[in-house]
Order: structure tokens, then C-alpha cells, then sequence
């Protein structure tokens, strides 16, 4: 199923896997809101909205650059508001945004605590909830609407949470979403899915917080678009309520090497957080 002609609203895709999303569904000739808390180049981060704007008109798609903190709800709603006055509607959205800090309690000042959560759960919420009434007239017009958050299976083992608690909450706020979102919007056929890696993938993320070798150990970003994409694809009236890992997705689809997605090839991949 090609997405020519479909709207994407994407929180946080000046870099990382909303960056490689959008440039994946932008080959199909889809429509892509990229949106970003800032719209100024960073010090030391590659990448702002408008060069990814720019790199999603070149693969083929419609760009869409707004500046966008997900925190502020009034701000959210602008932005929905300007997607539908471009485009006409929203047909995807991808809860990309989400923010990470990877410390024990006493470490975790509250301000971190209400950044993550106000990022994460809370942002995922509010794009959600501001995305709504444009999701249930692509459901409505047959245009095959989904929601994919990218957020972990829900694993209550203490493991997770003893070494950073305040985050593993925030995403698990995130993967609540999912979970009870999935249920209410099924009868409007609207397709509420999570989607994370099973290995860590090369973000910055990734590379301020853990050492080189596990970056070194990572995959490329691709992978997780090229999922998201299968994804995408699926029927939303049969697909929905699941929390995908991206290479069991492809795998489904009948990828067989997956050696070209591999930072560096050859090496033992490293497991992400939150899978066994």
C-alpha cells in the first residue's frame, strides 16, 4: 500500500528515527509535517526541521516545517490546525518526540521527572488527543489512519525500573497510550500501535548516553522507518493494539538480511532496554 498523497504528523523529526520515518514515507510521495521544539540549528546536533523539510521535498513528498514544544497543548493545536489547513486533514501520526534520562531516584531532579513525563506520556496524549477528530475523518473517508508511538511492550519486571525509574515511567506512559487508546478508537478503525527496536539504534540518544562501543553495536535508523512503513501499510481495522518490534515486522515482510542496517557490520548486536 503506497502512502502517495497521505498526511503525516511527526513530533521530533529534525533527527534520529523521525528524521529517517520521514524521509521513508516522503519516497511514496506522502505529505509530512516535521516538527521540532526548536527551528534554529543546534551547537553540535545534526539537522533542524527545515533541512529535513528540504530532504523530504528531494525524496519526492511535500514537507510542512513547524516549531514545536509537544508540552505546550495550545502550541499543539496550532500546529494540527496549520497541517490540516495545508494538507487537509491527518491521516499518520507518529508520537516520535521523547525525551531521556537515565539515573537513579536521588539523581533524578524534578525537573528531569516533569521533562520526561511532560514529553513522553504527556505529549503523546496531547498530539493524540489534537489529532483525533482529523484521524476519524481519514478513518471515515477509508484512508486507513494510524497512530504508532514509539515506545517499549509494557514489561513490569523490577529490573527495568530499578536503575531509572522516573524514565522507565515515562515511556511506559507512553506504551499506556497504546495500550487503552488501541481499544477505544478500534471501532472508528483507527490503528494505535507502539513499535521499538531490538537492538539500541545510533541516535544521539544513544551516543551521549552510553558508551561508543554500544553505539558501535547499534543500528541504523532505517530500520525502524522501513518498520514503521510495514506498519503503515497494514489494514487499520486489523492491525491494531500491538507493541511491534521493528525487525519482527520485517521479518514478516520477508526480509531475510538485515546486515545492511547494522552500524557496523559484523559485530554482535546490542539488545535495547526493556527487551529480555
Amino acid at each position: 500500500m503506497s502512502l502517495n498523497g497521505k498526511t503525516l504528523f511527526i513530533p521530533g523529526a529534525s533527527r534520529g528515527i523521525g528524521r529517517e520515518i520521514a524521509l521513508r514515507c516522503a519516497r511514496d510521495g506522502a505529505n509530512i509535517v516535521i516538527t521540532g521544539k526548536t527551528s534554529e540549528p543546534h551547537a553540535t546536533l545534526p539537522g533542524t526541521i527545515h533541512t529535513v523539510a528540504a530532504e523530504v521535498e528531494a525524496a519526492g513528498g511535500k514537507a510542512l516545517a513547524l516549531q514545536l514544544d509537544v508540552r505546550d497543548e495550545n502550541a499543539i493545536a496550532s500546529a494540527v490546525n496549520e497541517t490540516a489547513r495545508v494538507f487537509g486533514g491527518i491521516d499518520i501520526l507518529v508520537n516520535n518526540a521523547s525525551a531521556i534520562f537515565l539515573a537513579g531516584t536521588a539523581a533524578t531532579s524534578m525537573k528531569r521527572f516533569d521533562l520526561m513525563h511532560g514529553v513522553n506520556a504527556r505529549g503523546t496524549y496531547a498530539c493524540t488527543q489534537a489529532c483525533l477528530p482529523h484521524l476519524v475523518k481519514s478513518a471515515e473517508a477509508g484512508r486507513n489512519p494510524h497512530v504508532l508511538t514509539l515506545s517499549p511492550p509494557l514489561n513490569m519486571k523490577p529490573h527495568w525500573f530499578k536503575q531509572h525509574v522516573a524514565y522507565t515511567m515515562a515511556k511506559y506512559g507512553m506504551s499506556l497510550c497504546t495500550l487503552g487508546m488501541a481499544e477505544e478508537f478500534r471501532a472508528q478503525g483507527i490503528a494505535v500501535n507502539s513499535l521499538w527496536p531490538r537492538t539500541t539504534i545510533a541516535t544521539v540518544a544513544i551516543a551521549v548516553n552510553f558508551p561508543e562501543a554500544i553505539l558501535k553495536a547499534s543500528r541504523k535508523a532505517a530500520i525502524m522507518a522501513d518498520a514503521a512503513h510495514v506498519i503503515f501499510s497494514r489494514d487499520s481495522r486489523m492491525a491494531s493494539g500491538n507493541f511491534y518490534i521493528d525487525e519482527t515486522v520485517l521479518c514478516e515482510a520477508g526480509v531475510t538480511d538485515f546486515e545492511p542496517y547494522a552500524v557496523t557490520p559484523g559485530a554482535k548486536l546490542y539488545t535495547d532496554l526493556f527487551l529480555d
